[in-house]
């Protein structure tokens, strides 16, 4: 909190170099990058030891992330989501779903070409055989970056890779992800420049953008105490009707996608049985019904002001994760990882300049794939709040079409490493 203070007390500043730094550099690449620096420089730290008295070791790790991404997030989502214009959310036309499923052929495509390229430098990583194979280690990166963790697991299962090496690969997952990510949101500073560059349409997203920031103003108000309290009610009451919906639905589909026989059904299936995914979407369907009450009205109390205060904890969250140095290890395999995340950049750009779709589309397709619901609302409400439902109905599709999508990238680098 004390870093998030610091950059919006530094990005208020009207003259002077923080002015003209956050010109250059969004408030939310910032917000982070800090943590990310007190957590390499040991400041702080995701998982730390301490000796007890009998000298015993003892591990201990922090639930900041978790608590941020199942309770903040959700949260976070309903108070965006109070406002919405549902049809000028429909409005914003086939370009983002265009956008969206060219993401997901990047990665596709991207892995094999990847895997193919860095094969030149060191033959020895398609060498590999069995177990051990790095392409069914891929596969996992191919499930994470197309859907989620759910996927990423279902991939795991499917191609049998060996789970003590499992590790690297989450490894190569966090950062590489997080590098494009910190790419996207300092692209989000310079979308106006992307935008002409693209010649993009950008008229429906301004109009929804209009509509919302009308309808906030025609409502706003000085927000009581009463007022306050509501808001977290609404926010947190729905979050817990998501979580205890998603304690039930979770395993129940567990159960039922467990119990189909065909192997390649079932793992399709696999996100059904993820409590995180039920979650995220419960809450978001609870606000959408909301925004057709007068709950909607809390918008002028500042309803979407408190969400974008959770996201920008969720971004932090995440950026303490992020421990620069171990960039230089296991490099081969983020070469690998760095090389699939460019090609899936370069078709995201040739086709939104083939379609002229905004920077907005470009942003959230990407990040509905490669970060899923837990970061394409974050990028989509940075352009803003009303538009963070974009970002995890997107993300949905992505759960739904992650693991079959990932078996055909799958199979591609198998092709490639002659397995």
């Amino acid at each position: 909190m004390l870093a998030l203070g610091i950059v919006f007390f530094s990005e208020s500043k009207e003259q002077g170099f923080w002015s003209k730094f956050y010109k250059i550099v969004p408030g939310l690449f910032v917000a982070y990058m800090i943590p990310a620096f007190l957590t390499t420089s040991g400041l702080i730290a995701p998982e730390w030891e301490t000796i007890s008295e009998d000298n015993k070791i003892i591990s201990h790790s922090t639930n900041l992330y978790y608590m941020a991404s199942r309770y903040l997030l959700p949260a976070a989502l309903v108070l965006m989501t109070l406002s919405i214009d549902l049809k000028g959310v429909f409005n914003l036309g086939w370009k983002a779903l265009v956008m969206f499923f060219a993401g997901t052929v990047g990665i596709v495509i991207g892995g094999p070409i990847a895997l193919l390229l860095i094969a030149q430098i060191s033959p020895d990583l398609i060498g590999v055989t069995g177990p051990d194979a790095v392409w069914r280690g891929l596969s996992t990166l191919a499930g994470s970056w197309i859907g989620g963790g759910a996927n990423q697991t279902a991939m795991l299962e499917i191609y049998g890779y060996n789970q003590k090496l499992y590790g690297g690969m989450v490894f190569v997952d966090i950062v590489v992800a997080n590098i494009w990510m910190a790419l996207i949101l300092i692209g989000i500073g310079k979308r106006n420049r992307f935008n002409k560059w693209l010649k993009a349409d950008t008229k429906a997203i301004e109009d929804l953008k209009d509509k919302v920031s009308k309808f906030s103003e025609s409502v706003k108000r000085n927000p009581s105490l009463t007022d306050i309290m509501i808001i977290a009610a609404i926010a947190f009451g729905a979050v817990s009707f998501a979580h205890l919906a998603s304690d039930y639905l979770g395993p129940y589909f567990d159960t039922v996608v467990s119990n189909i026989e065909n192997p390649t059904t079932r793992n399709i299936f696999t996100f059904l049985g993820s409590k995180f995914f039920w979650m995220i979407s419960i809450a978001t369907l609870i606000a959408i019904g909301l925004s057709f009450t007068k709950a909607r009205n809390y918008e002028g109390a500042g309803a979407s002001k408190f969400g974008s205060v959770f996201i920008y904890i969720l971004v932090a969250t995440i950026g303490m994760k992020m421990d620069l140095t171990l960039i230089f290890d296991n490099g081969l395999l983020i070469l690998v990882g760095l090389v699939w995340m460019t090609i899936h950049a370069l078709l995201l750009i040739g086709v939104a300049k083939l379609i002229k779709a905004p920077y907005f589309f470009l942003a959230v397709g990407s990040q509905a794939n490669v970060g899923g619901a837990a970061s394409a609302p974050i990028v989509a409400s940075a352009f803003h709040p009303s538009l963070a439902t974009v970002g995890v109905l997107l993300a949905v599709f992505g759960y739904a079409v992650g693991t079959i999508a990932a078996i055909g990238c799958t199979i591609l680098m198998q092709i490639v490493s002659g397995a």
